[in-house]
């Protein structure tokens, strides 16, 4: 059997997927409060885990269990164009679930077993009997816990040298991956034609296109809102205005895509998305500026 094309590995990967749970576990890293002093290794580790492993490894599940409807989708793929041959792509998705677990040993206790979890639910969103991705509720559910919740609390506890993280860290987590459930909508909207024809009931197939648009933006909205609160509460205001700020530039952004949902889907997700996880970072750094003060 002919091996694929370095080239079409990497396409499998898809490197521009490993952004958020990377950007997620190096949020966990600040909102943490530790020096870096020795720990810059650990930390590499686990942004190398979290996207180019982990992340990596839940886009080859996806695309080998979703060969078919790719094939309606984007038959350009490597799986349905036939550039990732036999079962090439089964075998690098176990292959790399693997390597993840044996890097994830470096990390401790903690680290494996997030590891561990993230993986589990990759299988579990792609493949059979669960395949969590053919109810969108569920799917999107499980990729916002593993993209953002679990590689936030990862980062934190690695760098506490396993210990549980504090509940404003959990909190901040929390809201940012049910947020991501709204993001994960975004990515729907290219694939409704195959989504229908295949039985996967994603939000604009079970919902229609608008109201699951508006239910993405919900999604995204309310928990930023929260996180403003909570800052407020805790005694960082100027954290909170500057998510404030970026929350509003994200609703001028809904307004716009709400208009043509369709046609602004990617559109949104290329220009909003980044406010919304500028804004983890900003509330990382609040957490961390009152573990200085020992607040």
């Amino acid at each position: 059997m002919p091996r694929p094309a370095l080239s079409a590995v990497t396409e499998l990967f898809k490197p521009i997927t490993w952004f958020p749970p990377m950007w997620a576990f190096a949020c966990g890293v600040v909102a943490s409060g530790v020096a870096m002093d020795g720990k810059w290794g650990l930390a590499l580790i686990g942004i190398a885990l979290a996207g180019p492993l982990v992340c990596a490894t839940s886009q080859a599940v996806n695309d080998w269990f979703d060969r078919h409807v790719d094939a309606i989708n984007e038959p350009q793929r490597p799986i349905p164009s036939g550039r990732m041959p036999g079962r090439w792509g089964l075998g690098l998705a176990v292959l790399w679930t693997g390597v993840s677990l044996a890097v994830a040993l470096a990390l401790g206790p903690w680290g494996f077993g997030a590891a561990a979890l993230g993986l589990a639910l990759a299988w579990a969103y792609s493949a059979p009997p669960l395949r969590l991705k053919e109810n969108g509720w569920w799917g999107n559910a499980a990729c916002g816990i593993s993209y953002e919740g679990i590689a936030w609390t990862t980062g934190a506890a690695v760098m506490a040298g396993g210990a549980m993280p504090g509940g404003r860290s959990l909190a901040l987590a929390l809201l940012y991956s049910i947020g991501t459930h709204g993001i994960m909508t975004l990515n729907d909207f290219k694939a409704v034609k195959g989504d229908r024809e295949m039985g996967v009931r994603s939000l604009p197939v079970q919902l229609g296109e608008q109201s699951a648009a508006g239910v993405a933006c919900w999604f995204m909205g309310l928990p930023q809102v929260l996180v403003i609160v909570l800052l407020f509460a805790w005694g960082r205001p100027g954290h909170g205005l500057a998510i404030a700020l970026l929350l509003g530039l994200q609703l001028l952004l809904m307004d716009y895509f709400l208009a043509r949902v369709r046609e602004r889907a990617l559109w949104y997700s290329g220009f909003g998305v980044p406010l919304f996880v500028a804004g983890m970072m900003v509330s990382a750094f609040a957490l961390r500026s009152l573990q200085a003060v020992g607040a």
